[in-house]
Parts: structure tokens; sequence; C-alpha cells
């Protein structure tokens, strides 16, 4: 019994307790038992968490589908003319795409494309320099304006190239071509340096910004709104369902001054000859033309013009991308005598009555080099109006003189001369008004009584566009109220029923010191055409109503008498360019026309039947 004991337990108990042993067994297997009720519980409710409470959230995420937010482009404002023409369309196109972060191998999928569709030239490049404004996940735009060929092409064989596309979207298009470049403008695709100009959010979803003209000009009106789409595409990166949508807002529609009819009657009576056209309406300072030629179509600058095509552009003869219109520079030659001729009377250094005589030489006092009338006989005795009527040198070489430059350089100013004219196209040119303090700034020489003399009639210094020269004149014919040109004409949302017109601001007022001596200048304008020795008589007969205008020459090169008289001898690249200034009717004018032909020698032989053209075909429309 001891020695049992002794190999017991201290209390004398066994070694073995089966009650304690069961008791531990059923303790272990009830906790066991509770925590894993409590595992598949904790399962059963995240089960039922993300299947049933969170099933919309995660059932877009299944089989690798995903959600994105998507911007969506708005569609461009459309643009009409005066009458309701539609000048800037949008048109149904295709685009092919690229989602760079669902593409391995972008060498590979370029060499496979270019076997589908025909990509640009610099398409690879131009797809490494647009992706770095785009996020990963953006699709990235590699061509545009698909045909119908390579559309189906590339549909035949889609499953081959996840993340890239085929995408549907509206196109700019100009009908008009080459007609109406230079003032309407054109769009082309974002670069760095255009984010640099807007909000890059609102113009996340958009391909295409204004890059010159009215489209440049108006880009904020034109561009509208982005929106966003909240969409569920599979793992190709196709859409399937939209979920939600924020609808992008429509750029306003634009109505502008221009009207058709006048810029064709423009374009064709310029024929094959670079020059420029601009007609406005003296009562408002509305552009009823502006036409520049040569010019170029902008439809292949919509969808991407290759290299060797622009180049082609750069290369032709002419010029075709320099706006004359508005940056084109010319001595405005005798078309300056109306203003010079006002300026005298208005500052009381001449008369109407006046009179200068002509003996085809001018002198000035102590120098025996002679200033010459265009008739080397002379004109006898003529006052502003005979003088105007002929385009007699000598008697505007006196009143020039008379002046003097400055005196003539303040007055001339306030007609807009040596000033940009405000008009809402970008790029114009101010021209040149000289005077003392400018060529003493400019060249640092003193001021020369030769060139006042030479300035009295447009040469010399003497430079201006044609726009200067339209508002000039119609500041002239409205009684001293200088608008500000506007192409655009009114406004408005798609929806509604009338656009809200949009008047040009008032750029200044030329004071009126005697109306006589305006209504003098305007007489001799007339005479031009219906007086009995007018230089541009030739235009007669009218078609039921008066006309009253001014030619003029703007010198190339320095010629002496003899070249000068006989153009046909001349290269035609060293010809004087041909200018004419034209209003009608001439009791109530409604239109003023600027025509420059350039190289074209005589401005009432070559660009008075042009500025005759123009104002046939405004007034031949019916009234609006």
């Amino acid at each position: 019994m001891k020695f049992r004991r002794l190999i017991g337990s201290p209390a004398g108990r066994p070694l073995k307790d089966p009650y304690l042993e069961t008791r531990l067994f059923r303790s272990r297997i009830v906790t066991g038992f509770a925590l894993l009720l409590l595992v598949v519980a904790g399962l059963m409710l995240r089960y039922f968490w993300l299947q049933v409470i969170q099933h919309e959230k995660f059932s877009a995420q299944s089989n690798n589908n995903q959600v994105k937010l998507v911007p969506v482009a708005p569609n461009r404002g459309l643009i009409y003319d005066r009458r309701g023409r539609p000048i800037a369309e949008n048109r149904p196109a295709y685009r092919l795409e690229i989602v760079p972060e669902k593409v391995a191998d972008i060498e590979q999928i370029f060499a496979a494309l270019g076997a589908l569709v025909e990509l640009p030239e610099d398409a690879r490049q131009r797809f490494d320099k647009d992706r770095l404004r785009y996020r990963s996940f953006d699709a990235v735009p590699i061509k545009f304006n698909l045909n119908e060929e390579e559309v189906a092409r590339f549909a035949v064989d889609r499953h081959r190239y996840p993340g890239v596309d085929v995408v549907p979207y509206l196109a700019r298009h100009y009908p008009y071509k080459e007609l109406l470049t230079h003032a309407l403008g054109y769009v082309g695709r974002i670069d760095e340096n255009d984010l640099a100009t807007v909000d890059p959010v609102n113009y996340r979803a958009s391909t295409h910004i204004g890059k010159s003209g009215i489209e440049k000009q108006y880009e904020a009106r034109l561009h509208g709104r982005s929106g966003m789409e909240k969409v569920e595409t599979n793992v190709q990166g196709r859409v399937i369902q939209v979920l939600e949508r924020q609808d992008p807002q429509h750029g306003d529609d634009l109505v502008l001054a221009l009207d058709i009819a006048v810029q064709q009657a423009a374009w064709a009576a310029l024929g094959d000859r670079p020059g420029s056209v601009v007609a406005i309406n003296p009562n408002d300072g509305s552009v009823l033309a502006m036409v520049s030629k040569p010019a170029f179509d902008p439809n292949p600058f919509v969808y991407g013009i290759s290299a060797a095509a622009y180049q082609a552009i750069l290369d032709a003869p002419g010029q075709a991308l320099f706006n004359r219109a508005i940056q084109g520079s010319f001595e405005p030659g005798s078309t300056l005598k109306p203003f010079v001729g006002l300026a005298a009377l208005e500052e009381g250094v001449a008369t109407r009555d006046r009179r200068v005589f002509s003996s085809g030489k001018f002198f000035l006092p102590g120098v025996s080099r002679p200033y010459r009338d265009w008739n080397e006989r002379g004109h006898g005795w003529v006052n502003i109006e005979s003088a105007l009527e002929i385009s007699v040198n000598s008697y505007f070489y006196q009143l020039a003189l008379d002046l003097g430059i400055d005196r003539m350089h303040d007055f001339l100013a306030q007609f807009g001369f040596g000033q940009i004219t405000g008009v809402d196209v970008p790029g114009e040119a101010a021209g040149i008004l000289p005077s003392r303090a400018w060529k003493r700034e400019r060249f640092k020489q003193p001021w020369y009584p030769g060139e006042t003399v030479i300035a009295g009639i447009g040469q010399g210094f003497n430079v201006v566009t044609p726009l200067q020269l339209a508002v000039a004149l119609a500041t002239l014919v409205n009684g001293g109220q200088r608008f500000e040109p506007r192409l655009l004409y009114a406004a408005k949302q798609p929806g509604d029923q009338r656009a809200q017109r949009i008047w040009a601001p008032v750029g200044g007022q030329v004071p009126v010191r005697d109306a006589e001596n305006w209504q003098a200048v305007q007489q001799g304008l007339r005479r031009v055409i219906h007086g009995p020795a007018g230089t541009a008589r030739a235009l007669l007969p009218l078609d039921g109503y008066e006309m009253a205008g001014k030619s003029g020459t703007a010198q190339v090169v320095q010629m002496s008498q003899d070249q000068d008289k006989q153009s046909s001898d001349v290269a035609a690249n060293l010809r004087h360019h041909a200018l004419f200034i034209a209003y009608a009717p001439f009791d109530k004018p409604a239109i003023v026309v600027a025509v420059v032909v350039e190289h074209g020698g005589g401005g009432s032989r070559e660009a008075a039947p042009v500025a005759r053209s123009v104002i046939d075909a405004w007034l031949a429309q019916e009234p609006e």
C-alpha cells in the first residue's frame, strides 16, 4: 500500500481521471464548434453583404468588368451666314482610338492596324505626343474620318485588337471650302499650346479646337460644356451599359454678317488674280464679305493634314495661308485722297472753291526735282470735286504741304488709319500712318518736306489694309461714325426661336465742323464714276442706282514715268497693285467696298469692276 501511494499523485489520486478528461474534451468541442459557427456566420454575413446589400456595386466588377467615368464632348455650335445658309456644319464620321493601358505592345498594334486602315505618316509620333495629355485609361485618337471600307475591315477583326475601337463622332465640315477660309477659319486637333489657353477639364473629351478666324475668335461660344457618363465596360473595354449620364451643353450657333452671295460675287470677280475684297454695311459696321485670294480648303486640316500636303500649300504661289484682308500691307495710293482733301477743308487750310493749277509737274520751293501728275500735260485749274474726279496729284500735293504731316496724321487717325479696326478675326495688322514722331522713333531721322508731298497722294510710308480702307470710307459716308467692324451678327442656343442680335460697338466719332465739306468730298467721289471725265466712268451704266468711288495705285517698286505707263511691258510681279474703294447707293449708302488686285496695274481698269460686281450682288437681293 505504501508503494502504490508513492507512484500515485501527491494527493493519492490515480494518474488518470476519466471524469475530468471527459469534461475537458466536451468543453473543447463546444468551444471549437462555437468558433466554427462564428466563422461560418461571419462568412455568411459577408456573403450576404456582398451578394445582396452590395450586389449592384460589385456585380459590375465581376468577370473583369469595370465602371468608368467617361467625359462626353459637346456638339460644336453651327455657323450660318446672315440669311441662314449653313457655312460650318457637323457631319457624322468615325475615328480610330487606342486605350494605352489595354495595349501591351504599341508597336505591334500600329503595325497590325496599318494593314487594315491607312494611317497618316506621323500617326505614331502624334499618338506619343497626344497621350501625354490623356490618362492611361483614356482613349487616344490615332486617325479621324475613317471611310466605310476601313470601318468594315476593322469590324471583321475587332476581337484581335483589345483596347482599340472605332468610335462615331461629329466632324466639322466646311461646305464652301476655300471661299470662306480666311474669315471663317477652321478647327484642328488640340495641342499643348491650345490646352494652355482653355480649361483642360472642359476639353478632356474634345479632340478639336478653333485654330483661326471666327472658329478661334469665338471658341468659348462654339465649344459648349462637356458632360460625363458612368459606363460599365467589359474586359475588352467595350461599353456594356451607361449607368449614369450628365448631358453636355451644346455650343452656341452663330449667325455671321457675311452674305454668301456677296462673298461668291467677290471671289468670282477676282478670278485667278491674287487680292482681297472687303464689303461692310456703313450703318452698323457688319462685314458683308471678306475675301482673300488665293486661299485653301480647310477641310483637310480638320481631319489632320499630312506634312507633305501642308508643305504643298506653303510652296504654292500666292501665300494661300496669308489673310490679305486684315494682314495685307499696301500703299493706299489715290484712295487716300478723299481723306486728305477732307482734312484740308475741315482744318481750314483750303476751301471748297479753292483752285490749284496742274501743269503736270509740281515743285517744292527751291527744289528742281518735279513731282508728277499722272497726265504729263497737266489738268489745268481744279477744285476739290474735279481733283477727285480725275485724280489730280498736284492738287493733293499742295493740300498736303499746306496741312503738314502732323496735322494730316492727326486728322486721318480719326478714320482708323494706322491702327487696328478691332474686327473679330485674330491677327489684324495696324498699318502705318506716318508722322514726324513716328519716323524719328522708327528710323532716328528727321522728316522732310518731300515726304509730306508724296504722303498727300497715299505713297511714301503710308500702309493700309483693305479692311482699314473699307472702315475709313464707311466713316466718311455715314457722317463720321466709326464702327468696329464685326463678322458676328447674332448668336443662339439650339432650340431658341430667334437669334440674339449682336451690334458692333462704335469705335469713335469724327467731329463734323462743316457738313458741306463732307458733301463736297462725296460729290467728288460720285463724279469719279458719273462725271464727264471720271476715271472710273467705264463702270456705267449702272442698274438703277448711283455709285461713288475712288481708284488708286500702290507702287511695288519705283519705276520711271515711261515704265509706269506701259505696264504690259513690265514683269507681272513688278506691276503696281490696283485699288478701288466704292459705296452705293450714293444718296443712301448701304454697302462700302474696298478692293485690292495685286499687280493689277490700274485701279479703275482692274479693281473697279470687282467692286461693282460686289455692289450689284448685294443690292440685287431682297431686303432683309
